[in-house]
């Protein structure tokens, strides 16, 4: 050993000086290196064992084959040998910023943390004092209507009275009905119910008295499975509003848009199924109550997806949500989306006519002069244009359902970008907008996992053999369905059982939980286009929802047949004249009263009271020929057709409106 230090200070001072830095420029560079490389789990693993050993050894290389030729004298040789070695360290360098950029950035579009806020909220021209009584859902797992909830109110040391709910809508009805004197919900409050007709301007028409805020751990960041995106999928893409760029992502949120994707990594093939917002399913988080399939997002992530799981049969393997704003910089750092921009059906939006032009509010919810208009065509957008052209609704006789069919072509149109990214900084821009804006309970292998997709599609693509990804695209068939909900009158949709059958049918065959049936006997339309098909499109045949009648003046028979058709349950009892449901407009043996307000949903009802009259009232005049049994029994028939109340009904020559 002494030999050896004696020949290190005879050596070269400038030599030996340059041997040990490249040494440990090389040594430290290879060592986070290796770390960031470590990282990318799935990923050409032995590739990346080998490329690992091959520079290991160089390391070894490096360290004695230097101490020969500093002892030797062999400069000439050292300073190749050094050159090789920073050029090594550098590209490690190099490697090491893009690797730990990528895997910053996948890691935190799952996020651990998260800001929840609580509002104590009253109507504005009310007064909020001691004696107000404060309503607060009775969920304990509801982050911002319960724990954050009792923090405020203990943080203000309020003494109020605290009326329970097991429901927002109902205790925001009872708020404007000045049943109690303030409700504790959610932050984004405004965002979340303007989407319910009663309560669209809930937010000029409210205040907020106190604001309570604190980070916590993400509660909707829960894994559903271990599955990496190498096998078949599905996920649930929920949109927030927010008109702040990033995702703070509060428990309770805007369930306006709502897709459900599935996406073979084998055969490349995906599916896209959008809820319309109102569609009026059981709500799961809810015991099942049925409303609007929006409204489940208010008791957040997890009530969505149970809610969609029930729905249709398929279980969510992950959840995506992202801001709306994130929308504009995810396509903007796309370098645009070409959308061919359907024709609106009428000019006007927010009152004013905009000729022809289609024209929705821009990412901050402004009108006015910051109103984005789009001519229709086929086109490049940016950003703003893409999301104005994905919220559209009010612009399109179908309303919802035509602002559904708009964002799944811009998430195809997206999808048809990503492929052609040519460069880091354009990837660096995209993985910004995206983990910003986004949440997912993916965890980072698992995003990871898709390289071998990524690299199939790119080696499609190079090979010239065919389109890299299919897309199903998929049309849920609804009708108007006005439900009274028990406190008021809301415009919800129906679906058609077997729309929905044959987009799970197809969903479920993508995800391979079910063998494709192949249909041997069709018929063929030469009007239709067959290469843009959507799945569930015209099948119309069995309604789900039903609505009560208005039985009301009917006689006791055809009410009962109403009753029976519909697997109503019904109780009969007989009033006489100056009782309470007595009525003085029909004759006895007529239905005076039901117990069920007319539009009330059926599935929602365990029984019906029919009141008939029991005899005729004094004042009341005989009923003419029109108004005998057969012409009653055939109004009854009548208005079940209208209302769409049958069990089951054949809409094969229903009108394309309709």
């Amino acid at each position: 050993m002494k030999v050896f230090f004696n020949k290190l200070k005879k050596s070269n001072k400038v030599f030996l000086a340059l041997y040990l830095v490249s040494l440990l420029f090389y040594l430290i560079s290879y060592i986070i290196f290796t770390i960031n490389i470590l990282h990318l789990s799935s990923i050409e693993t032995p590739i990346r064992i080998v490329v690992l050993i091959i520079f290991g050894i160089w390391l070894i290389f490096w360290f004695l084959k230097g101490l020969v030729n500093l002892f030797t004298k062999k400069y000439k040789s050292m300073i190749i040998l050094i050159v090789f070695t920073c050029l090594f360290a550098t590209i490690f360098d190099f490697a090491s910023y893009y690797i730990g950029t990528i895997y910053s950035g996948i890691s935190s579009i799952s996020k651990d943390k998260l800001v929840y806020t609580s509002n104590l909220v009253t109507l504005k021209n009310s007064e909020f004092n001691s004696s107000s009584k404060i309503g607060m859902i009775n969920d304990s797992n509801d982050v911002e209507g319960y724990i954050l909830g009792n923090k405020l109110i203990k943080q203000h040391s309020l003494s109020n009275e605290i009326e329970r709910y097991d429901d927002y809508y109902q205790m925001l009805s009872d708020l404007y009905s000045k049943q109690i004197g303030a409700v504790v919900v959610s932050g984004n409050y405004a965002l979340r119910f303007s989407s319910e007709e009663q309560f669209e301007k809930i937010g000029k028409e409210t205040k907020v008295i106190y604001e309570y805020s604190e980070e916590m751990n993400n509660v909707d960041n829960v894994s559903y499975t271990n599955k990496k995106l190498t096998e078949p999928f599905s996920i649930l893409l929920m949109g927030v509003d927010s008109n702040k760029d990033g995702l703070n992502a509060n428990q309770a949120f805007n369930g306006d848009t709502l897709m459900l994707i599935t996406f073979n990594p084998k055969t490349l093939t995906a599916s896209v199924f959008s809820v319309p917002r109102d569609t009026y399913v059981p709500i799961a988080c809810r015991n099942n109550a049925w409303a609007k399939i929006n409204s489940s997002a208010a008791s957040g992530t997890n009530c969505v997806i149970q809610t969609i799981s029930s729905l249709t049969g398929i279980t969510v393997d992950f959840y995506v949500k992202i801001n709306f704003k994130g929308v504009v910089d995810l396509v903007n750092a796309l370098g645009g989306v070409t959308v061919d921009v359907e024709k609106p059906y009428f000019n006007f939006n927010n009152g004013v006519d905009y000729h022809g032009q289609v024209c929705e509010q821009n990412s901050d919810r402004k009108f006015g002069k910051n109103m984005v208009c789009l001519d229709p065509g086929k086109q490049k957008l940016n950003g703003e244009q893409a999301l104005a052209y994905s919220r559209n609704r009010h612009q399109y006789i179908g309303s919802d359902l035509d602002r559904v069919k708009h964002q799944q072509q811009v998430v195809a149109a997206i999808a048809n970008e990503v492929k052609s990214i040519t460069s880091f900084e354009q990837f660096e821009s995209i993985l910004n907008a995206i983990q910003k804006n986004m949440d997912t309970n993916m965890k980072s292998d698992q995003i990871l996992s898709i390289y071998d997709v990524a690299k199939k599609i790119v080696m499609n693509s190079l090979s010239g053999s065919g389109e890299p990804v299919s897309i199903n695209r998929t049309v849920l068939e609804t009708y108007s369905l006005p439900v009274w909900t028990g406190r008021a009158m809301t415009s919800a949709l129906g679906y058609y059982k077997d729309s929905l059958d044959e987009i799970v049918k197809m969903m479920k065959v993508n995800l391979e939980v079910e063998s494709a049936t192949l249909n041997k006997n069709y018929d063929i339309d030469y009007n239709e286009n067959y290469t843009s098909r959507l799945y569930g499109e015209k099948l119309r045949t069995t309604r789900v929802q039903y609505l009560m009648a208005n039985l009301e003046g009917k006689t006791k028979e055809a009410a009962i047949e109403w009753c029976k058709e519909n697997n109503l349950s019904y109780s009969i009892k007989y009033v006489d004249e100056g009782d309470t449901y007595f009525n003085n407009n029909v004759n006895a043996g007529y239905v005076a009263a039901q117990s069920v307000r007319e539009k009330s949903l059926i599935n929602n009802i365990s029984e019906v009271t029919l009141y008939i009259n029991n005899t005729s009232p004094t004042r009341y005049q005989e009923p003419t020929v029109e108004n005998n049994q057969s012409t009653t029994d055939e109004e009854v028939q009548d208005e079940n057709e209208n209302e769409n109340q049958t069990p089951t009904t054949n809409d094969s020559n229903l009108s394309e409106d309709e």
